[in-house]
């Protein structure tokens, strides 16, 4: 029988709020026995949502007076809201009430917390936020994806060790993650300085690190981790969910011309409904931050309960792989491979 874990989640954080957090938290506990949830925020909202709903001892409220907004500055967010459901929540993964903590908040916000709260691992200088996209082959993991704008090259050698090693624990597809450093191009002079040094620290290193990517490649699966500095990350994330937009828009608009494109759709909607199941953003939600002496997963700020689902299952794969242990571990190792980095 699987160690019962407990998982704290933000029930206030997000767009919508309980009425997201709660239903999902239902369902997981009916399809995991072996988890304990802990719905932290303003007790008499999250009570009235309960209201009329069947779930049993393995559901608990913690009560936290204040909420983060999701525009709030971090630093505000940090100094002024000590008891918001989101601090509470990565209180008690600090406190060792709960294994981890589970928010669709405010990114910068949980990350500023979540770093404050409970530090950061030996020899690991920054955080960063790994999730996964789908891909040709299955997916592939990226990071960092908007916690650090500018890097050196150690940060995102760093990055590329806690990205296989998360992706190692928690993928049971893959068991030696091959690893991509992003790039302008493949060829040994291109990049700026910080990705050059990465290339060479990662060249020299354990890991099984196959060279520069390029953008086109991130959606091949020809790799399982892809490494980056935060802003280059989050700007090609983001650009890829406005595609993937643009692309629903015009096959709906297409598909509902006239009669002949109509009938067309319902003739291929098999394949469409197929196609929207392989590449539906709320089967990857749930990324993690990386380098904390605990485990914090972020939900997509507009996730629905069943991607808000998935968000929880994540958490719940770091918490029996140990990840921030394997991380610790396993910087180490490459540190003393090196004799420092």
């Amino acid at each position: 029988m699987s160690e019962q874990i407990t998982i704290a989640l933000d029930a206030m954080g997000g767009d919508f709020g309980p009425a997201v957090v709660i239903p999902a938290a239902l369902k997981f506990l009916r399809n995991n026995r072996d988890v304990n949830l802990i719905l932290v925020g303003r007790k008499e909202v999250i009570h009235r949502e309960l209201e009329g709903k069947r779930y049993d001892a393995r559901l608990e409220v913690k009560h936290a007076s204040q909420e983060v907004e999701m525009s709030e500055l971090p630093s505000k967010a940090l100094r002024g809201k000590k008891d918001s459901s989101m601090r509470v929540a990565i209180d008690l993964v600090k406190a060792g009430a709960a294994d981890a903590c589970v928010s669709a908040g405010n990114t910068g916000a949980l990350m500023a917390t979540a770093r404050f709260v409970l530090k950061m691992l030996p020899n690991v200088d920054r955080p960063a936020i790994i999730t996964a996209i789908p891909s040709i082959h299955g997916h592939t993991w990226m990071l960092d994806l908007g916690a650090n704008v500018d890097c050196s090259a150690s940060h995102l050698f760093q990055f590329a060790v806690m990205g296989s090693e998360l992706v190692a624990s928690v993928d049971d597809e893959v068991a030696n993650p091959r690893i991509g450093l992003l790039n302008i191009g493949q060829e040994e002079i291109k990049g700026n300085e910080q990705v050059k040094g990465a290339h060479e620290l990662l060249s020299a290193s354990s890991l099984n690190y196959v060279g520069y990517v390029e953008g086109n490649d991130i959606y091949q699966g020809d790799v399982d981790v892809i490494v980056s500095d935060g802003f280059v990350g989050n700007v090609a994330l983001k650009s890829s969910e406005g595609v993937a937009k643009m692309v629903s828009h015009f096959m709906k608009e297409g598909f509902g011309q006239n009669i002949l494109t109509r009938t067309a759709g319902l003739v291929a909607l098999p394949v469409l409904k197929g196609l929207r199941r392989k590449i539906d953003p709320r089967r990857y939600n749930g990324a993690s931050l990386l380098g904390l002496r605990g485990i914090v997963i972020k939900s997509h700020g507009g996730a629905d309960a069943m991607a808000f689902n998935y968000a929880i299952s994540i958490a719940k794969k770091a918490v029996h792989t140990h990840v921030p242990d394997r991380i610790a571990s396993r910087v180490g190792a490459q540190l003393n491979d090196r004799g420092g980095v």
